[in-house]
């Protein structure tokens, strides 16, 4: 694999920098760092001034609702690359809304031509793709679907990235009380439109990341990064497996941290081979943002915290 075709992307390594020197926290302001997963919905300065001050260049990720919230979410982020052209990149999403027309296809890429036209770094798909879009017949859309080649094949064509945040945590599966990290106890206490072990009629874990794999598999030209650690995040093993069989693959970690916490716990150096051996395939992201509702101080505490 070619991994300079990376680079545009940001990767995060806190790596070696000589044979016996590491990064520390004293280094914090000296080093030039990445937030590849960030959710920016204004276009107030309060978390570019806190990247700058942090020396941080952030990816501004939109997420597909519909085509109204698409637009606003653009505008703000050409708003904040005009004031921060050194700080801020981004990355466009499309609407599943009118899936079923003869012209969605086209429709779709004629909408990521204007936005790499503007200098969005790729794509997102959101997990609505699988848990919550169906299409005329009532049928769950998955990833997998061949009219999606089109507009992937249209994304390769252009060189840019495919982000995909598809399926969820395998504790979405389970009861509350079962889930193994409390992020995860409490993103689906708050938000049980997502947890599927409410949903049975959904699509199970299994196969969304079965057909997630099959997406990666016909298209391997394809340069893919697994939003969350991929929704592989329960075991580095398996996460593993994927970045062998697919070299174009990369993951961030934003939201799952504490999943690898979870797994070192008791296996320490399980954990530790794997972030040695994929340093250059797990990308650092926050998964924060700020909204117009947003208290500008908290919002920046906040993300100088996280």
């Amino acid at each position: 694999m070619k991994l300079q075709a990376y680079t545009h992307l940001a990767f995060i390594t806190f790596v070696l920098v000589a044979c016996s020197e590491y990064y520390s926290e004293n280094d914090f302001y000296s080093v030039k760092k990445y937030d590849a997963h960030m959710h920016i919905r204004t276009s107030h300065d309060a978390i570019p001034d806190q990247a700058e001050a942090d020396r941080f260049l952030m990816i501004n990720v939109s997420v597909a609702h519909s085509d109204s919230s698409l637009r606003a979410q653009e505008q703000f982020t050409l708003n904040q690359l005009a004031a921060h052209p050194n700080r801020i990149r981004y990355i466009t999403a499309f609407s599943m809304e009118e899936w079923d027309s003869a012209d969605w296809e086209e429709h779709t890429i004629n909408h990521l031509k204007a936005s790499f036209e503007n200098g969005a770094l790729g794509i997102k798909i959101w997990k609505n793709v699988g848990m919550v879009e169906k299409d005329s017949t009532g049928n769950f859309i998955m990833i997998d679907d061949l009219r999606f080649d089109r507009v992937i094949q249209f994304v390769i064509d252009q060189n840019k990235t495919v982000l995909g945040h598809l399926g969820e945590p395998r504790n979405c599966w389970l009861p509350l009380e079962q889930m193994t990290v409390n992020n995860d106890r409490e993103y689906f206490k708050t938000h049980p439109e997502f947890h599927m072990y409410l949903h049975p009629e959904c699509p199970s874990y299994e196969e969304q990341i079965n057909a997630r794999d099959r997406f990666l598999a016909r298209h391997p030209e394809m340069r893919f990064v697994g939003a969350h650690l991929g929704s592989l995040e329960y075991d580095v093993d398996s996460l593993a497996k994927r970045l062998d069989r697919f070299p174009n693959m990369a993951v961030d970690m934003s939201e799952r941290i504490c999943h690898l916490q979870y797994q070192s716990n008791t296996n320490r150096e399980r954990v530790r081979n794997f972030m040695i051996k994929y340093q250059d395939r797990l990308i650092y992201g926050s998964d924060l943002g700020m909204q117009p509702t947003s208290d500008p101080d908290q919002a920046r505490a906040r993300l100088h915290k996280r």
